[in-house]
């Protein structure tokens, strides 16, 4: 089955044009799932049945795996067999019955206007690496991207004259920038960029101190590092940013579809996620303030 996943997973890449992080979750559940059906002897694409995929899942359950995990293994294994269908590499789909288990929605983690301002403003503008961090955490809140699109982000998908900067990662989208991020870029590219990058070939925008390409881990690690300084004692990450900036834009006054747009959501329900956030806590000043409550 593994020729199978593989094949799955360049179908996913080359033709749906998905995320890398989207085509590793569905390579890792995939994983899991044959090494499953392989323990109890069946190695085929061709031999797995509807109950065979059930038993999957109820180990998964009796093994106390997380809701939100049994749901997206079966998203995945749907994923799967549906294409393993119409390639006609099986003549029954055996996923078509399963069902999802409910998942509890949570709503995301955000922070508040003073916490996002005390987190920007701990980098040390002395220093080439504050200077950097100070751009990127600035960049991240002002665009709500998310933190593989800015890893990946180049040198030529900023235009600061025009005040806006071109994601690639996925769907092509073009988000504005604000006059402080714009004012963080500018210095980055003047005085900090030059101090990590020897190569002239080297195209990323942001880099670690060697001058490569900076990583998710490299910039997690810095986020958690500012966030401590900054007296925010809360599991934040660079998601938290991005949920952050979709509710402050809603509660400033934006309209839902622009959100949307700069976040790169192709469905609304997701984006309305944060207008619910919104609504809440609109209710909850209500509460606090009106006279005759």
């Amino acid at each position: 089955m593994e020729q199978e996943i593989r094949e799955f997973i360049d179908y996913l890449h080359n033709t749906k044009k998905t995320s890398q992080n989207t085509e590793v979750s569905y390579q890792r559940d995939l994983t899991k799932m044959a090494a499953y059906l392989q323990k109890k002897g069946i190695a085929a694409v061709e031999e797995v049945r509807e109950f065979d995929l059930m038993g999957y899942m109820d180990y998964m359950e009796k093994e106390n795996f997380a809701s939100s995990t049994i749901s997206r293994s079966v998203a995945s294994m749907r994923a799967f067999f549906q294409h393993m269908f119409a390639l006609r590499r099986i003549d029954e789909n055996p996923a078509d019955n399963l069902k999802s288990p409910k998942v509890e929605k949570k709503l995301p983690e955000i922070l508040s206007i003073q916490e996002v301002d005390n987190l920007l403003k701990q980098p040390d503008l002395t220093t080439p690496k504050g200077i950097r961090d100070k751009a990127m955490l600035e960049l991240l809140y002002a665009t709500g991207m998310r933190v593989s699109e800015l890893i990946h982000l180049e040198v030529s998908d900023v235009n600061l004259q025009m005040g806006y900067v071109v994601c690639q990662e996925n769907k092509e989208r073009i988000i504005p920038v604000g006059n402080v991020s714009k004012e963080a870029l500018d210095l980055y590219l003047d005085k900090g960029r030059d101090v990590f990058v020897k190569d002239d070939n080297e195209n990323a925008l942001f880099t670690n101190c060697s001058g490569k390409a900076m990583s998710r881990q490299g910039f997690w690690k810095m986020l958690k590092g500012y966030a401590e300084e900054a007296g925010i004692h809360r599991d934040i990450t660079p998601h938290t940013l991005r949920h952050s900036f979709a509710v402050h834009m809603l509660q400033n006054g934006a309209d839902i579809r622009s959100v949307q747009e700069m976040l790169g959501h192709s469905d609304i329900s997701t984006t309305q996620v944060y207008l619910s956030m919104n609504i809440n806590r609109m209710r909850d000043v209500y509460m606090k303030a009106h006279p005759r409550h």
